[in-house]
């Protein structure tokens, strides 16, 4: 079902919106001639009235929790790719204290690193796929930098400063990478799922004289119902969709390190 993460925001949500009312217009007109038979000799409206507000309750309890779960989700993984540009920056300023043509040839390293996360790894996570190739590029940066050979006290903290925020990169690296594959697992998909039907199902038990008041009241129902299940789907994956994580702090950090005149901050 990722294929869905592909379409426009305004035709997902049409589309879900579309199969919960189909449902339950189907399932409405299906059993109308059912329901109206154990209406007949009495009106049992007050006790279906009574379980569909104890089942939406429940249910709308449970759904608020777990959009909440994966607006939260949405949120942290932001954050993560927010201290990943961070540390490029840090490590792009500390680098540049350097002497010499070490300094440019590192600094080009964070460059190649910074641009393959944004037009490599981006795409690849938008597909679900932890990207690996951005590696090289850090690599490469290791390599160079244990050529440098410090000479004197000063050098040789910047050595140690250098060597932190590099395992700061890394580390902010792995834990965007590991949030990936972040979703709601299963289960919960199929609770979702089940207590929608299971809502939209109640409200066929009601009798009514006007099919047309009962149809517009199904309607309006099932279609909230999609509403709500469209808007967590649509935050589920954080990388996935038009509503998606950007790698616009990194690409912030890029244009900084590319054109440090404009930025007479952090990265020059």
């Amino acid at each position: 079902m990722y294929w869905v993460y592909d379409l426009p925001n305004w035709l997902f949500e049409l589309l879900t919106i579309s199969l919960f009312v189909a449902f339950g217009l189907g399932g409405l007109l299906a059993s109308r001639r059912m329901i109206r038979r154990v209406h007949l000799q009495h009106s049992y409206n007050d006790i279906v009235g009574f379980y569909l507000a104890g089942i939406t309750v429940l249910y709308g309890v449970t759904l608020g929790l777990l959009a909440i779960g994966a607006w939260t989700t949405y949120t942290d993984t932001e954050a993560k790719v927010a201290r990943e540009a961070a540390a490029v920056a840090s490590l792009y300023r500390t680098v540049g204290s350097l002497e010499g043509p070490m300094r440019s040839v590192l600094q080009q390293d964070i460059r190649d690193y910074t641009i393959r996360v944004i037009q490599i790894g981006w795409p690849e996570q938008q597909q679900g796929i932890v990207p690996i190739e951005n590696r090289v590029s850090l690599d490469t940066f290791r390599q160079d930098f244990r050529r440098w050979e410090p000479a004197t006290e000063a050098d040789k903290v910047l050595e140690q400063d250098v060597s932190r925020e590099f395992d700061a990169l890394e580390t902010s690296r792995s834990i965007r990478l590991d949030s990936v594959t972040d979703e709601l697992p299963s289960p919960l998909w199929a609770l979702i799922l089940v207590g929608a039907a299971i809502c939209i199902i109640s409200t066929w038990f009601f009798h009514m004289q006007s099919l047309k008041m009962h149809i517009w009241m199904t309607v309006l129902f099932s279609a909230l119902i999609g509403l709500m299940v469209f808007m967590v789907a649509a935050l589920d994956n954080p990388y996935r969709g038009k509503i998606s994580v950007s790698p616009e702090p990194l690409e912030r950090v890029y244009h900084q390190m590319v054109h440090p005149r404009q930025y007479p901050g952090p990265t020059q």
